[in-house]
């Protein structure tokens, strides 16, 4: 039996697990700062090793093109072997797609689809066992589809998708329905401070059936929708794998984005394919890290 370590950069977070060779998780730590982040990063990958032993360790990131990833590489391999960096750094969307494929709610399909939406959209492909990561390991950005013939500053930033659907653009699109004249209870929960409303609030009010929520939600869906068909229609999975926002609020989003996918894919395509929230949580992209650590890729 081989123990693998993996682990997960988020913006001001990091996750790591520790699994066996069946993905059986060992240990795991999650830990949270606005401090240095490549001693974060050392100390969860430390505490999950001390409980395990040692292992090949990977590393998946939410933006692994920034530029504290490397001294975080950096200061991993004075530690530990694996791979990194070009070497093996995914996206925490390959890695997600990678882990629910192995072990978790697309464990016995070999060509996947991962879609999930928080405080980032990410996404990943599995085909035929193997994550699929393109020529510059940017595969499955999915950020940065295209959603909105309007050209707006923060599509040009980040992304038409994640403007729309990460968690600031779902509260910017509340907000600026409140400022427009509508009136929704969030506001008056965050007693008219609307820089307090968050997009757990907004969802959360729209499973109480505040109105405006709702209808930001629906509008959150239907981008979601298309986004997912798009990946579906390029990638053709045996599986779809709705994380995040789509997985949590399940009464709301995966319901709508189910029948988003409806409207627009082929009704031959949409009958082919099977579409399930992911059950990893948020341990997908660390445990698929560890995945990628290992040899044991099909």
């Amino acid at each position: 039996m081989m123990n693998m370590l993996g682990l997960e950069l988020r913006d001001a977070a990091v996750a790591a697990v520790a699994v066996d060779d069946g993905g059986r998780v060992l240990a795991r730590a999650a830990l949270e700062s606005t401090g240095d982040l490549t001693a974060l990063a050392l100390e969860a990958v430390d505490a999950v090793a001390r409980i395990s032993g040692p292992g090949p360790l990977g590393v998946a990131a939410v933006q692994p093109e920034s530029t504290s990833v490397a001294a975080i590489i950096a200061a991993l391999k004075q530690r530990y072997v694996g791979p990194f960096l070009q070497e093996g750094l995914a996206p925490s969307g390959t890695a997600a797609a990678v882990a629910e494929a192995w072990i978790g709610a697309a464990r016995e399909s070999r060509d996947v689809v991962f879609f999930a939406v928080a405080d980032h959209a990410i996404a990943g492909i599995v085909r035929n066992g193997m994550p699929v990561v393109g020529a510059r390991r940017r595969a499955a950005s999915i950020g940065w589809l295209a959603l909105n013939p309007v050209e707006r500053e923060d599509y040009r930033k980040i992304g038409c998708l994640e403007a729309e659907v990460g968690a600031t653009g779902i509260v910017r699109r509340l907000v600026w329905r409140i400022k427009s004249g509508d009136h929704s209870r969030v506001a008056e929960e965050v007693g008219g401070d609307l820089s307090a409303i968050s997009a757990d609030r907004v969802l959360a009010a729209a499973r109480d059936g505040d109105g405006v929520s709702i209808s930001v939600v629906r509008d959150t869906a239907r981008y979601l929708g298309m986004a997912a068909a798009n990946l579906v229609v390029v990638a053709d999975p045996e599986m779809l794998v709705l994380g995040g926002i789509m997985t949590s609020p399940a009464d709301l989003l995966f319901e709508l984005v189910s029948a988003e996918l409806a409207r627009r894919l082929p009704r031959p395509m949409l009958g082919a394919l099977k579409v399930a929230p992911a059950a990893l949580g948020a341990d997908g992209p660390s445990i698929g890290a560890a995945r990628l650590a290992s040899a044991a890729l099909p």
